[in-house]
């Protein structure tokens, strides 16, 4: 499934607008990467599915801190 294991982004819907103005459905999917951290917590990599945002928000918080509050939202295990 395309979801963010740090920010929980998903797929957004949206509409593909032809030059004659017609509207189709189309998807908007997520910058999804899957990226190892090295937890120094743990001394362990972490493989994780994460949107660029996602790696932006842990380059700025640190990977502790972001995995912390992915838990309580129940992103990661």
């Amino acid at each position: 499934m395309k979801i963010c294991q740090i920010t929980g982004k998903t797929a957004q819907v949206g509409n593909n607008v032809s030059h004659s103005n017609r509207k189709s459905k189309r998807t908007f999917d997520v910058n999804l990467q899957t990226k190892k951290f090295f937890d120094a917590e743990t001394d362990e990599w972490v493989t994780l599915k994460v949107s660029a945002a996602g790696i932006r928000n842990i380059n700025k918080r640190g990977l502790a801190a972001c995995l912390k509050d992915a838990r309580e939202k129940g992103l990661v295990k």
